[in-house]
């Protein structure tokens, strides 16, 4: 419960410092960095050249072939030819919006990944050894017995700790995923 509330607090205080990078970061420039515009070209097969793609940094109104391929493939009275089959497309993207995404889902996965080494670690710890339980000889026996006998708590006590209440409630949700189990697979027969 407790790094539950600290797991918490952790995850919302790496997304609020995330939030004022990108708020205090620099707005973008007119001129945005190499990484974040291209311009690619798609050319197919020509004659006896193979097909090819291109990338170039140039701005929106050079993206065409003439500016981007290069070195031509073709000779000069075949250039217009081949650029007509060339496909170019300007292409531009924000690495700082990638960036945040990718740190919020590492932020994300690394909270989880602490909440279940909390768990691997801090439960055993936790569960009471069950006195009642007994080894297992014959699963169906073992099946039917629980089915007809109602859950074994300890004499006298009452199941007044959260632990001790939810591992209730899902011993109960064993018995009856296993009777309907039997139910379905042995006796083939749906519940209604």
């Amino acid at each position: 419960m407790m790094f539950t509330q600290c797991t918490q607090k952790c995850v919302s205080s790496v997304l609020l410092i995330v939030l004022l990078c990108c708020i205090l970061s620099p707005p973008a420039q007119a001129s945005k960095s190499s990484e974040d515009i291209r311009c690619k070209c798609i050319c197919p097969p020509y004659r006896n050249i193979s097909g090819h793609i291109y990338n170039k940094n140039v701005s929106q109104k050079d993206c065409n072939c003439l500016h981007v391929v290069e070195p031509m493939p073709v000779p000069g009275n075949d250039v217009e030819a081949y650029c007509l089959l060339c496909e170019c497309k300007y292409e531009e993207r924000s690495t700082t919006t990638i960036k945040v995404i990718i740190i919020i889902y590492l932020s994300v996965v690394g909270a989880l990944l602490l909440y279940m080494a909390f768990l691997v670690l801090v439960d055993p710890l936790i569960r009471k050894p069950d006195a009642y339980t007994q080894p297992l000889h014959n699963e169906e026996e073992n099946e039917d017995a629980r089915s007809l006998a109602p859950a074994p708590t300890p004499s006298g006590a009452r199941a007044n700790t959260v632990l001790e209440r939810v591992e209730g409630a899902q011993q109960r949700w064993k018995r009856q995923v296993q009777e309907q189990r039997k139910t379905v697979f042995d006796r083939h027969k749906m519940l209604s």
